[in-house]
């Protein structure tokens, strides 16, 4: 669905920090009540975190990965439709032939999938007596750049460790996106750390708005996520988020900000491209 002049502005979105645990049907049965009730508030979208529907871990991926479509994607394109609405699926592990990928899928208001984002950067870490991560263990990357087109906006979709290269970020940007949107599931090593930094240096970079969305933590899981989860406004400015706790985080996105940050500091239109240029590989 292409861009409107009558979309609504601003529109509600809504980020479901849900606790994600081992039995999968559980989760997208706790998946579906949350999003009712972001419904049920108004949200147009909503976004689920980062496997949203089985543990966060190499060891679970093959478990719990399922080819697309199938049961949680199906599941996520009957609550859109009944609901009207747009959704960000988060991620789960997807299986396609002998390929695992950490993959978000994108559904609209009448339940059909328009996107599907598998992780370009895989979360390979090693940070000496605190964490070691090795998503390349199991998965495969991704290698294409995701833009969502909703009546709203067009929407750049990456996937957690994504986030910290703003060079994706800047290519959505050059695609005409005015919103980014991040399922994550920093720890408790990176999550303090640059979880939020993260969040709004996306935002300044692109003038645009940012979604970061986590798991709720869980401390008996064998990963534990930060939580946190953040809308960021295209000046760097908080404008919504939420402790470790399961919940969900509502915000307004308000395009005239994105245009009015773009006109007054116009960055986009100041490269350097004679010097220097960030180019999609085709």
């Amino acid at each position: 669905m292409s861009t409107t002049a009558t979309a609504p502005n601003p529109f509600k979105i809504a980020l479901v920090q849900m606790l994600c645990g081992a039995d999968k049907q559980a989760n997208l049965d706790n998946a579906a009540s949350h999003i009712e009730t972001a419904a049920d508030n108004g949200a147009k979208l909503v976004i689920l975190p980062e496997c949203f529907n089985s543990p966060y871990g190499t060891k679970f991926f093959p478990e719990y990965a399922e080819p697309i479509p199938g049961p949680s994607t199906s599941a996520l394109a009957a609550v859109a439709k009944k609901r009207g609405i747009y959704l960000i699926g988060g991620s789960i592990p997807e299986r396609d032939q002998d390929k695992l990928y950490n993959t978000s899928t994108v559904f609209d208001t009448r339940g059909e999938l328009i996107a599907k984002h598998r992780k370009v950067h895989l979360f390979d870490i090693d940070v000496p007596g605190k964490i070691r991560f090795q998503e390349s263990e199991t998965l495969t990357a991704g290698n294409a750049l995701t833009v969502v087109e909703t009546e709203f906006c067009k929407i750049g979709l990456a996937i957690c460790y994504d986030i910290r290269f703003p060079e994706l970020a800047l290519l959505s940007v050059k695609q005409g996106c005015k919103f980014l949107v991040y399922p994550g599931a920093f720890n408790m090593t990176t999550g303090p750390m640059h979880w939020e930094l993260l969040a709004r240096a996306r935002a300044v970079d692109n003038q645009a708005f940012v979604a970061v969305v986590s798991p709720a933590r869980d401390v008996d899981s064998g990963y534990v996520a930060w939580g946190h989860s953040t809308v960021v406004n295209p000046w760097g400015d908080i404008v919504a988020k939420t402790d470790h706790t399961p919940g969900i985080v509502y915000a307004d996105i308000d395009l005239s900000i994105v245009d009015a940050a773009r006109s007054a500091i116009p960055v986009q239109f100041q490269k350097r491209t004679d010097m220097y240029k960030v180019e999609l590989q085709q």
